[in-house]
């Protein structure tokens, strides 16, 4: 189960029918909603927020305490930052009910050792780093682990429905779908096969500009002499 987080939260005031600006005091703007509940617009201490959200993530849940009233079971739902200064301009938090299911994004955690790394000298692919999962909110977790034990000759695969999945939890992915695998390194000599595939390729095209080159000059000089041959002529025609 998912540690205990806390934030502090205050109520944003609206003034003149307009809502406080609060990004540049230090402060983040962020809304509540959920079934059942009034949307709430509320500001977050930035620092505060940016602590919290490392450890939480999208999967924890997170008791906000509003203006130092009885805390309310959440999750961030979306966040959106700066493009230019990476900081955070605005937060939406979830309130969940805690007796209906909620779909989350889980981590994956990767745990041990793939032999077919360790012994064979393969390349670990990892697929995917998180999970879609449904479950109560009390049953949240911070990650799921993933052993890479059974990956032990290339070509294994671990897929999602491999996963030991902690109790209340219920993936929405597709089981077949691939995890991780092991996957033999490249040779040398492969490699020097594509090098000089793509080196004979190359000479090939600067073969092919050259013969092109000689027959656009042929064509050039035609075209002199066509015109050299109309000269006289035009001129004969100028002394009658």
């Amino acid at each position: 189960m998912a540690k205990e987080i806390s934030l502090e939260a205050q109520i944003r005031e609206e003034k003149n029918g307009k809502m406080e600006k609060v990004g540049e005091a230090g402060f983040i703007p962020a809304n509540i909603y959920g079934p059942g509940v009034d949307n709430q617009n509320i500001r977050i201490k930035e620092l505060d927020f940016i602590k919290v959200f490392k450890d939480a993530g999208e999967s924890s849940l997170i008791n906000l305490i509003v203006d130092k009233k009885d805390p309310i079971k959440v999750v961030v739902k979306d966040t959106q930052k700066n493009p230019v200064k990476d900081n955070f301009t605005h937060i939406d938090f979830y309130q969940v009910d805690m007796s209906k299911k909620i779909t989350a994004e889980i981590s994956l955690k990767f745990i041990g050792e793939a032999r077919a790394v360790k012994e064979l000298g393969g390349i670990l692919v990892k697929s995917i780093d998180s999970v879609e999962a449904k479950c109560l909110p009390g049953d949240l977790v911070d990650n799921i682990e993933v052993s890479l034990e059974s990956l032990d000759d290339y070509h294994k695969h671990i897929r999602i429905g491999d996963i030991k999945l902690p109790q209340g939890i219920e993936l929405t992915a597709d089981a077949s779908e691939t995890v991780a695998t092991v996957v033999e390194p490249v040779k040398e000599e492969e490699i020097k096969e594509v090098e000089e595939v793509e080196g004979e390729e190359g000479e090939e095209s600067a073969e092919e500009g050259k013969e092109g080159e000689p027959s656009s000059a042929k064509a050039s000089e035609g075209k002199e002499e066509e015109g050299e041959k109309d000269k006289p002529a035009k001129a004969k025609e100028e002394k009658k």
